[in-house]
């Protein structure tokens, strides 16, 4: 086949004709819609009736968060047994019926089953989401598929932007029924576009039963007989305990190392989500040339490097040039984690695995989080920063042993 052929047959055209990949990235985008304008309705209307209270805040990131550890692997391991389309049409019906069942609630002056929302969605999408990856894994061609990761993750960024304003808007200008009527809407209409996804595959009639906790069994053994996601593992930890780190002192740089109020956090905010945009563009016009643990190393490094620039800079227009560097590179790290498990995972393991390596980072990131102020008490911000670039390294060389070989002439499972 000539380059100009492959090129037609794997480039840009071909993944808009994907059926799948079109639908999905439709439905993500009212998904997106509903997930920024329940983030941001919910979190002004909490502080809103609780005058700022900080318990009462914190519990919409525990309800956001939560769900991940308990919840993702169990979803995982049930979008393994379940039919992906199903799953994902009845995880947004039900996310809808449970805000509808909310906006009824505060008709009667209930305002703190407002909560409810949030932790419902959160916890449907844990059995959404790997039955996403599957639907990839089946009916996407592996020469599409990091590209459609590409385009996929490029979605995230956009709304990294947009979500917060679109949120805030429809808060302040119509009030919070409007807004939770907004989030039952998004919903629906997420579910009714995934009908358009081709049909499940029947399931196989010769299949041996097995119980809910053999499933989980055996989705821990495949990880673990598997070189290139126990090395994947090892880098999803040192990539959360150094994201951990400094996830919750952003605000410092602005006080501290730069003397500003704190109120130009929002810069460092748009800063990034404008190099993630531009990255996911980028991303995708490389994505067929690199392979996804080279991706997966570059982005980060460049996110080590912005970590070291933005502890030692002293100034806003270089702390911000840093941000905007690593947010460039930050689709690298999505696009790569997503593409080297669909490459080295079984159709029929998707969501275990998902279900074991999501929390491992989420896991590392809430270790260091819950550390950070107490270092930031007793050492200076600069060194925290660098140590998160150090875990970044660290986190690197655990990808050297698998980083020159495609996945596909390694196997699926090298060592079993």
């Amino acid at each position: 086949m000539t380059e100009t052929a492959e090129q037609e047959k794997f480039g840009m055209g071909a993944l808009f004709r994907n059926q799948v990949i079109r639908t999905i990235l439709l439905s993500v985008f009212f998904l997106q819609i509903g997930i920024w304008v329940r983030n941001y309705s919910i979190l002004l209307y909490v502080i809103e009736k609780t005058n700022e209270n900080p318990v009462a805040v914190s519990l919409i990131s525990v309800a956001e968060f939560a769900p991940i550890f308990l919840f993702s692997f169990i979803g995982g391991t049930f979008a393994d047994r379940w039919r992906p389309k199903r799953t994902m049409i009845w995880c947004d019906l039900l996310s809808a019926i449970s805000v509808f069942a909310v906006l009824l609630t505060l008709f009667f002056g209930s305002w703190k089953m407002i909560f409810f929302a949030t932790l419902i969605s959160s916890i449907l999408s844990q059995f959404s989401q790997p039955s996403g990856m599957k639907l990839f894994k089946l009916h996407v061609p592996e020469q599409l598929v990091q590209m459609g990761m590409s385009m996929y993750q490029t979605m995230f960024a956009l709304f990294m932007i947009l979500g917060p304003i679109l949120g805030t808007f429809v808060f302040q200008r119509y009030g919070i029924l409007a807004a939770v009527g907004v989030m039952g809407v998004a919903f629906l209409l997420s579910a009714a576009i995934l009908l358009m996804l081709p049909k499940d595959p029947e399931p196989e009639k010769e299949k041996p039963k097995t119980t809910l906790m053999q499933e989980m069994k055996q989705g821990f053994g495949y990880v673990l007989n598997s070189r290139v996601l126990t090395l994947l593992g090892g880098c999803f930890a040192a990539a959360g305990l150094a994201i951990g780190l400094t996830q919750p002192l952003g605000v410092f740089l602005i006080t501290e190392r730069l003397g500003l109020p704190k109120e130009n956090l929002q810069w460092l905010m748009a800063a990034f989500g404008i190099g993630m945009i531009l990255g996911g563009g980028i991303t995708i016009a490389v994505a067929k040339k690199v392979l996804p643990q080279m991706l997966l190393s570059i982005g980060m490094a460049a996110s080590a490097i912005g970590m070291v620039g933005m502890g030692l800079s002293t100034e806003l227009w270089l702390t911000l040039g840093f941000q905007f560097f690593s947010g460039l590179f930050m689709p690298c790290i999505h696009i790569g984690i997503n593409t080297m498990i669909l490459q080295n995972t079984e159709e029929a393991f998707i969501g275990r695995v998902n279900g074991i390596l999501n929390p491992l980072f989420m896991g590392a990131m809430v270790i260091t989080m819950s550390a950070a102020g107490w270092l930031k008490t007793n050492l200076s911000i600069v060194y925290i920063y660098e140590a998160s670039a150090i875990l970044l390294f660290i986190g690197i060389i655990t990808l050297l042993p698998i980083m020159k070989k495609p996945a596909a002439s390694r196997g699926l499972k090298e060592g079993m």
